[in-house]
This record gives C-alpha cells, structure tokens and sequence, in this order.
C-alpha cells in the first residue's frame, strides 16, 4: 500500500508537471506570437524643413537650438536693407508708368473728341494701342512693386508651425538659397506613437482601441488610442524593371517572417515631466475588446494558469 501511494504521488507529481509545461506553451506562444503589443514602437512627429523664400545673406539669428518656438515667430532675417531697396525702386517705377498712362489715357480721349478732318482714323487706333500699352505697364510695373514687398517680407523667415527648433547651426552672415533648408522644426502638434505590429495580430487590433505606451527609460505610462493603421508597406520583392514592367524575385524564401504594419496611436495626454523626443523607442499595448493584453511573461503565464483554474472550477 505505502508503494502504491509512493507511485500513485509521482504520477501525479509527473501529470502536473506536464500540465504546467503545456500551460506555459500556450502562454509562451500567445505571448509571442498572438497578443497586440510589441516592443517596436517609435515616437513620431511630422518634420518642417525650415527654407527661406529668397536668397541672400543672413543678417540676424532670433532663435538657439533646440528653442521651442510658436507660428508665426521669426527665426531669422535675411538682409532685410537691399529687399527694401529693391521696394523703393519698385514704387518709383510703379509712379512713372502711372504718369505716363495717365497721359496716354488724355490723349486717347482727346482724338476721340476730334472730328475725322482734323485726326486721321490711324492716329486715332495709334492713341489707343499707346493708351493700352501705358495701362500694361503700369499693371506690370504694379506687379513687380508687390513682388518686391512680398520678398521683404519673406526676408523675415517665421516659423509655420508650433514646435522646437533642432539641428540649428545657422550664424550671422551665412548665405542661404531660395528652397534649401537650413533646419529643422518638430511639430509638437503632430507628436504621435506608432507601433510596428507583425501582420498577424492586426487581426486583434481595431480603430479606437485603447493603447498603453512604456516608453524606454520612463515609469510613467502613457495612454492613447488606434487612430489608423498603415496603406502600404515597400515590397521588398518587386522592384520596377528597364521596360517598367514589374521585376519579381525568383527566390522563395521558406522561413517567412511576418512583416511589420505601423500602427498610429494617438496619444490622450502627456505629463509635463514626459519628454517626447521624436525617435524614441516605447513598448505598445492594445487593450482588444476591452481586455489589457499581456505585457510581461509572467503576466501572459498567470493569465493562463487563471484561465485553466476557471475552467477546472467551472466543470
């Protein structure tokens, strides 16, 4: 009896330790290959390349590196003096072409007043060619005038969105070109998570979701939800041939890895203590149906043994 006992112990002993090793299976490949979180998440924000609209040099820098600045705010100004020189000469330019269609236009009137005797049907049609050309030019010249105090005002280069200056390493004097940038500006308005998920657990992920987000270094947690998922990833696999038809790899891989769709979560708050630099890394997690995912081993394997103790209890 006693040796019964001892045997009847061990089988069981061996019967739970099987059990358990099946339990944490299950929870080892829910948790790795089924659950909606993953530690592949950046912080994101849209990118301004700050680029002058005309060309000279730059005479004041109004802003440092990594300064937090608002739209509207001027950054730097580019020679403000000849730009408003070049407003002058265009005034006075606008002045004479007004003087003259201004005599162009009397005169025209006048030889319409004229009787056939006294001007001839071609003077007249010569006043008239001259009284439209004089009215051109003063459009022309009007044109020009409003050009030149639009580049005095696109001297002062301003910030377009609300955000923080980085990379900056533009000085007095520098020579700066019609359309290159000279720095950067984060849209602090744009600030988002996104979440590199595998493709086979978007299955579980769905627009308004809650998420949670760890980002790497912090304690804090910060919450968000789905906001939309990725239209396309690159295929790696096609590219386009000499004749633009499609070009497909014919290799074939049999270990096929699941690609990675982004995920944006749009977050509901931020701690003032929290630095969202773009570029970080943060763990996400999507609560699905409701249900916090597991976010550490030894949560996915107590949910587990949970789920089977519920079961047991129940039958």
């Amino acid at each position: 009896m006693p040796r019964f006992l001892a045997l009847s112990a061990r089988l069981l002993v061996t019967l739970g330790m099987v059990a358990v090793a099946i339990v944490v299976g299950l929870a080892l490949w829910d948790y790795y290959m089924q659950a909606s979180w993953t530690r592949d998440g950046r912080v994101r924000a849209d990118v301004v390349q700050v680029a002058p609209d005309v060309s000279g040099l730059v005479t004041e820098v109004l802003i440092a590196d990594n300064q937090v600045v608002k739209r509207g705010d001027v950054l730097f100004r580019i020679d403000p003096d000849r730009f408003a020189l070049a407003l002058r000469q265009a005034e006075a330019v606008v002045e004479g072409k007004k003087a003259t269609a201004t005599q162009a236009a009397a005169d025209y009137a006048r030889y319409l007043k004229l009787s056939d005797a006294a001007a001839s049907q071609q003077r007249v049609e010569a006043a008239q060619a001259a009284d439209l050309e004089a009215k051109a030019a003063y459009a022309q010249a009007t044109a020009d005038r409003d050009l030149a105090k639009l580049n005095l005002d696109r001297s002062a280069v301003k910030a377009a969105v609300n955000g923080r200056i980085t990379n900056m390493g533009l000085r007095p004097g520098t020579y700066v070109s019609t359309g290159h940038g000279v720095m950067a500006l984060i849209d602090s308005d744009t600030v988002r998570v996104e979440g590199y998920f595998e493709e086979t657990k978007l299955a579980r992920i769905h627009v308004g979701d809650r998420a949670r987000i760890h980002l790497m270094g912090d304690d804090a947690t910060l919450t968000g939800h789905v906001e939309s998922f990725a239209g396309g990833i690159e295929d790696r696999e096609r590219t386009a041939g000499s004749s633009l038809l499609a070009s497909v790899n014919p290799t074939f891989a049999w270990v096929r890895l699941a690609q990675r769709i982004p995920v944006r979560i749009k977050l509901d708050g931020v701690p003032d203590d929290t630095r969202l630099v773009s570029g970080r890394t943060a763990t996400v997690a999507i609560e699905s149906n409701g249900e916090p995912p597991h976010v550490s081993l030894f949560g996915a394997v107590r949910g587990a043994l949970q789920g089977v103790a519920g079961e047991g209890g129940t039958r």
